[in-house]
């Protein structure tokens, strides 16, 4: 199942208003951690496999990037990329992250952050990366923490007072697809665990360089105080693998 939810215009209205559709990746709690999981990137050739609004891709270039290609299922979040980079050294491409068809070893870095959630065939896109990546490349990837993504309502437990208690984690063994609500709408995502995710990479060759499971920083926190309950449980799981 290929969803698209990102080209309905309320829902796209709704994600262009958050704080990292404005503020880019300075407002993404976990950019501060995900920016030191990534290599070198001077004179690399770099994909960006779900590159939304292209933050990630003029990231890479302004890090000295020879050429990037970001990748995304919409219309519309490649609208925007492509009106906010004008350099000739970036690509987009319309296309399902599964879908992708690329030469062996023609990529040095491969970047997927919080869309593979999205994915159902998670193992044959790790398949595909290892396939585009030069021997010695990177693979660097957040998706939504299992913990997150175990119970498809996503949302903590309150008590009669409306006050968050804890963050609820049930079915986390049974991996599959969660109906869940996001932006006020019924969004797909896949549920895995912490096993499944890592054994995907590592049974594909890769090797394990760094997880992460990383909260916002202080100066996030004093920013946007309204995230000061995402240190309370994680929400994001990155890891770094490289292709020997």
């Amino acid at each position: 199942m290929k969803e698209n939810k990102y080209d309905d215009p309320a829902f796209f209205e709704s994600y262009s208003q958050m704080p990292r559709s404005v503020d880019g990746l300075n407002a993404a709690g976990e950019w501060q951690t995900f920016r030191t999981m990534l290599p070198d990137l001077r004179d690399k050739k770099v994909l960006d496999l779900g590159c939304g609004f292209g933050w990630h891709c003029r990231y890479a270039r302004e890090q000295g990037a020879a050429a990037v290609t970001g990748v995304d299922i919409s219309e519309k979040m490649l609208e925007r990329a492509r009106n906010t980079t004008p350099d000739p050294a970036i690509i987009y491409i319309q296309q399902a992250i599964e879908d992708i068809d690329v030469e062996a070893g023609s990529f040095d870095v491969v970047i997927s952050s919080l869309a593979l959630h999205y994915v159902a065939a998670y193992e044959a896109v790790c398949r595909k990366v290892y396939h585009c990546l030069a021997s010695g490349g990177t693979f660097v990837l957040s998706l939504e923490h299992p913990v997150f993504t175990a119970i498809a309502a996503q949302d903590w437990y309150h008590d009669a007072q409306g006050r968050r208690l804890h963050w609820p984690v049930d079915h986390y063994q049974a991996e599959g697809l969660r109906k869940t609500r996001f932006l006020d709408a019924d969004v797909i995502k896949y549920h895995r665990t912490v096993a499944t995710l890592l054994n995907g990479l590592l049974s594909e060759g890769f090797q394990l360089r760094s997880v992460s499971e990383p909260q916002p920083s202080a100066e996030i926190l004093a920013q946007y105080p309204e995230m000061r309950d995402e240190t309370r449980r994680p929400i994001f799981l990155m890891m770094a693998v490289v292709k020997p």
